[in-house]
């Protein structure tokens, strides 16, 4: 298992080096013009930003741990911990960055069963925090109300049956049920389900909740201030709508979504409307470095940092190795 992880963090840090070159390196010709006009102290206050959102985040990481009952963990490798998760938080759904539960049993024996459901719970408020934010940024506009709605559907449907221990059991004897590995899994489940439950009790909403509203306005004042970096005058309402409204959906629209609405405005001409495509192209590259790749390098700093404070932590198991291996003949 341990050296499926470390392929996967190969592939990872690999895959951002090459997504970064070929990013400049597709779209080099569209923003070399733009960058020109850029103000990279722009670019450095949004990875700031996006600093804060993971610290506002790790507040809620702490919050679920102090709900779990969970002691012991000093808060440094604490904050390690949970930045180490974001070397695979470009998996759907952000689901991989269920590793840092894997980090924190290695290096403080704390069941993966127990803090593992906290990644769901993270998302289920998450998508509270972005609804808030779609609707703050939707005065004016009536799109992202639709996104918002289906998320509170989803939230609230997750909510309904982790509150009904026989729902959710029922549910958990049909995965228990299906062939192969994803009935497996049903175990597992039914031993995660009581964290789970803690984690989405309504008493235990409202604090993660403000928090990821909080977290997530920051990374929408990083897209604002990356337009502000080329002369974009766009609003802090708009820019919020279009950020959230993308995370929520998943899609890469930020940039161009709001630029759009703005060329689509004023109506300009070839020229201006070449300059605009531009600035659009290299406003979603350096959001995207911003936020996403960021987060993957402070992950991997993190990861690195924590090696270094327990060097046990990913280790090869060279007896489970060797017991493993066929002998030699």
């Amino acid at each position: 298992m341990k050296a499926n992880i470390r392929r996967i963090l190969v592939a990872m840090l690999l895959g951002v080096c090459v997504y970064m070159g070929l990013a400049v390196y597709s779209g080099l010709d569209k923003i070399r013009d733009s960058l020109a006009i850029f103000h990279p102290s722009a670019f450095f206050l949004a990875c700031g930003l996006a600093f804060g959102n993971y610290v506002l985040r790790f507040l809620k990481w702490e919050f679920y741990l102090a709900r779990l009952d969970i002691r012991g963990v000093p808060k440094m490798d604490s904050f390690l911990t949970f930045l180490s998760g974001f070397v695979l938080t470009v998996t759907p759904g952000k689901v991989g960055e269920v590793f840092k539960s894997l980090v924190l049993f290695e290096t403080h024996k704390v069941p993966m069963t127990k803090t593992a459901p906290i990644v769901v719970a993270e998302r289920a408020t998450d998508v509270l925090g972005i609804v808030v934010l779609i609707v703050f940024g939707s005065l004016g506009f009536s799109g992202g109300l639709i996104w918002a709605g289906v998320g509170t559907g989803l939230v609230v449907t997750l909510i309904v049956v982790i509150a009904s221990e026989k729902l959710s059991m029922a549910l958990i004897g049909l995965v228990g049920k299906m062939p192969g590995r994803i009935g497996k899994i049903a175990p597992k489940l039914e031993a995660a389900y009581g964290s789970l439950a803690t984690m989405l009790h309504p008493r235990n909403l409202f604090v993660p909740s403000v928090l990821s509203a909080a977290a997530w306005m920051l990374e929408c004042l990083a897209l604002w201030v990356i337009l502000g970096g080329f002369g974009q005058s766009t609003s802090v309402p708009l820019s919020t709508f279009f950020y959230a409204t993308s995370t929520l959906v998943g899609a890469i629209v930020r940039s161009r979504a709001a630029s759009g609405h703005r060329e689509r405005a004023h109506g300009p001409d070839d020229r201006a409307r070449s300059r605009r495509e531009g600035h659009r192209t290299a406003a979603m590259i350096l959001v995207r470095f911003a936020t996403l790749w960021f987060a993957v390098v402070v992950g991997f700093v993190a990861l690195s940092w924590m090696k270094r404070r327990h060097p046990g932590l990913l280790a090869k198991d060279e007896a489970t190795s060797a017991k493993e291996s066929p002998e030699a003949p």
